[in-house]
């Protein structure tokens, strides 16, 4: 209904009503929620995902299957082929190198064989427990100092999934504002309150706690503080030490996602709680089995009381396949290699500190970085990225990821790089030189464009 009926029907209302016209006025109502009724016609489902395919679908018609669900092709590692040519890979996330590595290969292809994929079948809670799982659980609860670990067969639904069981309505959620997905979708699920601090603001965060404790107090609720061991888009560890120290002024638990941490950072690898020396204060440790060890699936760590709880009470779990036990078994010997060969971790950081230097020397902005994820932060609108983008993979041989709005801000570009074990100096070398000279053509308004390139398969449009 137009603004000029709402104002009549107001104006008419206020007339009745002050006349203390009943039969007319309730006449003249049942009127206007006909009209009402009539303007407001049912919408399909379907219609309005084709009219609007997003932020980021409005360029899949020209994308797909190249800036976004490209296909790399070949073994996983730095050189792999995209589109028939060979490529310089910096968007794995495979950052001890195990993937790939000989001993784990045979370890998972004699797994598979013995176990095939559906071993074991139904929800551990039912069927599909097995004295691998546990044995999996004790080495892992050992190696990062904690009481008990439970599996999670998907690493973003088992943070989603523990945030609904660890919470009632009564209490409150304090998360960093830059949190993963996965951690956003949880508190989502949370039917009570909860308080965004500004990413890595500790005055921030101690104003929302002071909020939090105020409320929690009138409902007779607790607190549960979230953040990232490291968070996976800028680089930087979560201001764990910090946070830890806020218990002694306020009374809350703490959960992390060490997702991109864990198995690299700290003396042994055991993660960025480690790496700050602050693990005795984070209640709640989760990691995924994606990243530093190339597997699947996920875990969480804490408190034997609080662990037995969350197998009775984590839905995706309960009503979920078990973790396939190829993959445990391999599980096993990526915990071994993380445990014995220091030396994985030693040349993930010698690659990580000679690419990040090389960056920097060259005058590249890369943020506040203090882990190997290595952002390149430039300005420039989408058209502009995306095709320098082309320009690094098809003249240069260079395959990294971008990211662009609505991700982050108008104008913004950032080239997100993960150096890995599995590197060698000249890959290093090669990539400097590229990003060099791509980012003199950037400056120089060589990319500038209308849209960005069509690179679609022809067969998705």
């Amino acid at each position: 209904m137009n603004k000029a009926l709402i104002h009549l029907f107001l104006l008419t209302n206020k007339i009745l009503t002050k006349h203390n016209c009943g039969i007319i006025l309730l006449l003249f109502k049942v009127r206007v929620s006909s009209r009402f009724k009539q303007e407001i016609n049912m919408a399909d489902v379907f219609e309005k995902l084709v009219k609007d395919s997003g932020p980021i679908g409005a360029y899949m018609d020209r994308a797909h299957g190249y800036f976004a669900f490209p296909k790399l092709e070949g073994e996983l590692g730095p050189h792999m082929k995209f589109r028939g040519k060979d490529v310089l890979v910096w968007s794995l996330n495979n950052y001890l190198g195990l993937v790939n590595h000989p001993e784990i290969r045979k370890v998972d292809a004699e797994a598979a064989a013995k176990y095939g994929m559906g071993n074991p079948m139904g929800a551990r809670m039912m069927s599909g427990n097995t004295a691998k799982h546990e044995e999996l659980e004790k080495v892992i609860s050992e190696f990062v100092d904690r009481e008990d670990t439970m599996l999670l067969n998907f690493g973003y639904q088992g943070v989603l999934s523990c945030i609904d069981a660890l919470v009632n309505r009564r209490d409150v959620i304090v998360y960093d504002a830059e949190s993963h997905a996965c951690i956003v979708d949880g508190v989502r699920l949370h039917m009570g309150h909860r308080y965004a601090f500004k990413h890595n603001d500790i005055e921030d965060c101690e104003k929302q706690l002071q909020r939090a404790t105020e409320l929690a107090n009138k409902q007779g609720g607790g607190i549960l503080v979230i953040t990232e061991g490291v968070f996976g888009m800028d680089g930087e560890q979560g201001i764990l030490k910090e946070i830890v120290a806020l218990k002694n002024k306020y009374e809350f638990r703490i959960f992390i996602d060490d997702a991109h941490g864990f198995g690299y950072m700290g003396p042994k690898g055991a993660g960025a709680d480690s790496a700050q020396d602050c693990q005795n204060g984070i209640d709640l440790y989760f990691s995924s089995m994606v990243k530093s060890l190339g597997s699947l699936g996920g875990f969480i760590c804490g408190p034997k009381a609080v662990i037995k709880y969350l197998r009775y009470n984590v839905r995706s779990q309960i009503f979920a396949k078990s973790v396939p036990l190829l993959v445990v078994e391999g599980m096993l010997k990526r915990m071994d290699m993380i445990k014995t060969m220091p030396e994985l971790r030693e040349k993930l950081w010698y690659n990580v500190n000679r690419l990040q230097t090389g960056l920097k020397e060259r005058g590249f902005d890369i943020g506040d970085t203090n882990s190997p994820v290595t952002p390149i932060y430039m300005k420039g609108d989408v058209p502009e990225a995306t095709q320098m983008v082309m320009d690094l993979r098809e003249n240069y041989g260079i395959f990294c990821s971008i990211v662009v709005y609505p991700v982050i801000p108008k104008g913004d570009i950032i080239y997100r790089l993960i150096p890995t074990a599995s590197h060698c100096d000249e890959d290093i070398d090669i990539t400097l030189k590229a990003f060099e000279e791509t980012k003199q053509k950037l400056d120089a308004g060589f990319y500038k464009a209308d849209k960005i390139p069509d690179m679609a398969e022809k067969s998705f449009v």
